[in-house]
Parts: C-alpha cells; sequence; structure tokens
C-alpha cells in the first residue's frame, strides 16, 4: 500500500463512532479511503446505515493530522500493516463483518494454508488447567497448528508457552498498540513469541491503555482462527464474550468441562450445557470435529520397523489391511470405537507410519 494510502486508512480508523463495519461500507461505496474522504457528506449520507452521527468527525483536520503521527511511529518502529482488502490480510478475519479495517503486526506471522485454533481462559487459571493446556497441546502439535491468544495472565500466557516448547507458531493479540506489552512481567516471553509468530493489534501507538479494549481485541482472536477453546473460566469473563463472538461467527466453540462446584469450570459447564460449545476432553475431539487430518504430502513419516500397536490400534490395523481404504465413520462403525477416539488412534498410527489419510476421511492401511 503507498503512503498516501495508508495515511487516509489511518484517518478513517482514527474517527470516533464510526466503527469498522461502517468503515468497510464508505470504502466499499467510494472506492477507496482517499475517497470517502473526498466524497461529499450529503452523497455519504445515502449509504445505508450510514447516519449523522457516524459522519460527525470525519471531516475534521485531526484525523489526518493523528494519522500522519502514527504513520511516522509504525516506519520508524517497522511495523506492517495489513489492510483488510490486501492479499496479505488474515484470510478468515475478512469473512467478519466487524474486523479491523487495519491491522498492525509485529513478528513473522505466516497464516497461509494453517491450521488455526485460540485458545482463552481464565487469568486465574488452576495447575489443572494449566497442565491440560500444555498436553492439549502437545496433542496437536504433529498437526503443526497456529495457536492464537491474547497473552494475558493465566491460560493465554500457558498456551502460548506451550506453543513455543513445541516449536508451533503463536500469536499475540494485544488490547493495546504494539509499543507497549501488558502485562509487563510477560516481557521476557516477546523474542520467543516473534521469533516463530509474532503479536497483532488494531490500537494505535496512542490510544489510552483501557479495561474495554479487551472486550474489543476479542474479536481478532474469534476471527482469526477456525475454531475457540475454551479452558476454564467463570460464570463471567471476556473468555465467554471470545467464545460468544466466535459463536457469531459461525466457528467452531469448545469447552473443557468441570466439576459442578469448580468456580473457574462454570463458565465452561455452562457453555456446554446451552450448547454454544462441543465438549473438549483431548485433542482428539478437535481434531474430529475440525477435520483435521494430518498431511502426509508436508509431514511424511517413515513406517517404522517392529511397531508396537495397542490393543484398539491393532484393530483398526487389522480391519484396514482386509478392507483397504475406509471412510473414517465406517472404521470406528465395524471395528466398534467411537468416532472421535478413532480419529484420535488413527492419528498416532499415521505418525507410526503404519496408515496414511486419504482425500474424504479415507484412511489405508502402509
Amino acid at each position: 500500500m503507498e503512503v498516501s494510502d495508508l495515511q487516509f486508512v489511518l484517518a478513517l480508523q482514527h474517527v470516533p463512532n464510526l466503527g469498522d463495519a461502517s468503515a468497510k461500507k464508505l470504502i466499499r461505496h467510494t472506492g477507496s479511503a482517499e475517497a470517502v474522504f473526498k466524497e461529499k457528506k450529503s452523497a455519504l449520507l445515502k449509504i445505508d446505515g450510514i447516519g449523522s452521527t457516524k459522519l460527525n468527525d470525519l471531516f475534521s483536520s485531526k484525523n489526518l493530522e493523528a494519522a500522519e503521527k502514527e504513520l511516522e511511529y509504525i516506519f520508524k518502529n517497522d511495523i506492517r500493516t495489513l489492510y483488510f482488502q490486501d492479499k496479505d490480510y488474515p484470510e478468515k478475519l475478512k469473512h467478519c463483518l466487524d474486523g479491523p479495517i487495519l491491522l498492525f503486526q509485529r513478528g513473522n506471522i505466516d497464516l497461509i494454508n494453517k491450521k488455526i485454533l485460540s485458545i482463552v481462559g481464565t487469568r486465574r487459571a488452576t495447575t489443572h488447567g494449566v497442565a491440560f493446556v500444555e498436553k492439549f497441546i502437545e496433542e496437536l502439535a504433529p498437526l503443526d497448528p497456529v495457536i492464537v491468544s491474547g497473552f494475558a495472565y493465566g491460560i493465554d500466557i500457558a498456551a502460548q508457552k506451550a506453543a513455543m516448547k513445541y516449536n508451533l507458531q503463536t500469536i499475540g493479540c494485544l488490547a493495546h498498540g504494539l509499543n507497549q506489552i501488558y502485562p509487563g512481567v510477560h516481557q521476557k516471553y516477546i523474542a520467543g513469541v516473534e521469533e516463530n509468530g509474532g503479536f497483532l493489534t488494531d490500537f494505535w501507538s496512542t490510544d489510552i491503555f483501557d479495561r474495554n479494549n479487551f472486550l474489543k481485541r476479542n474479536r481478532i482472536i474469534a476471527g482469526l482462527s477456525e475454531a475457540t477453546v475454551v479452558i476454564e473460566s467463570a460464570e463471567k469473563g471476556g473468555s465467554l464474550v471470545t467464545a460468544d463472538i466466535a459463536n457469531s461467527y459461525n466457528r467452531e466453540v469448545f469447552a473443557v468441562p468441570g466439576r459442578p462446584t469448580d468456580l473457574q469450570s462454570k463458565g465452561c459447564n455452562m457453555l456446554i450445557k446451552s450448547q454454544q460449545a462441543h465438549v473438549l476432553t483431548s485433542a482428539a475431539d478437535v481434531v474430529y470435529i475440525l477435520n483435521w487430518l494430518p498431511d502426509s504430502k508436508t509431514k511424511p513419516v517413515q513406517k517404522q520397523l517392529f511397531v508396537e500397536l495397542e490393543e484398539d490400534e491393532q484393530a483398526l490395523y487389522g480391519y484396514l489391511k482386509d478392507k483397504g481404504k475406509e471412510q473414517l465413520d465406517l472404521i470406528a462403525l465395524n471395528c466398534s470405537i467411537p468416532t472421535f477416539k478413532a480419529a484420535s488412534l488413527l492419528l498416532n498410527m499415521e505418525l507410526k507410519g503404519v496408515v496414511r489419510p486419504l482425500p474424504g476421511k479415507l484412511f489405508e492401511a502402509v
């Protein structure tokens, strides 16, 4: 994007009370952010959903002046900008009506043809919750997913630390500009995240840090990924807001159940009870619901000699040797194994090199 174009996009983003959905309407109607500022107010008011309140401050000189200053910060600090109409803007976020018109990025983020999962939860994580996060990400690691979270205390940072531990790309979605990090104690993780992943935000360096920023930030966490996972949440909290947003985007939502008496499980239990989330007990649930089968073209697994198979794995292997190619659901049915468990077993067997996945949820013995 040309510098002049970027300045007009920034200026439009700066307009109070306009919002991303309305800004996109204006841009699509006029053709560009610059054209919005050159159009007559009377013409803009004819656009469906654009009222005078949203345009009150559009033509103030303060917008372009502020944009010029933020532009200086962007270039001085080597910040990458992602415009919603550009090809490098996150694909899944393009389909969100209220997705930011402009994102600011730091680090090495690559989302092309990636499996993307958002993980959120309480800041007051229990030892059980943290242990579940690490085990869950360890189980998913062979599929090389991108782990998205909010870089906050508790479940968020546990998920991002686990992603780094297993060499997975991770993205921290921030509720402030890239000129700061909250909480400050997480400064020590910045380099690790940026080495394989990075940070995204739609807040400026001049934006005042505010609690309400977290709620606005949550739409990016929900919009970037195929699904959102909630691991521990009280009855109220930002994680439930993120889950609600993900549902509004028609994305899958998962929640880890807990005992009725556990305060940090009440939110997850409510999501499951109200059918707003799938029950999550292991990575196999995500693999099955999202159809995240290993890609044998990009992650070839050499067949091991003298492979040891568990009893259920032996049953699946024997069935496939006799049957040849078969669909996942039929394999599970004929072997009398629940489909979600069969999906997990077949994943392990693929990693052992004794089966391989084929298009259409088919599997065959190697």
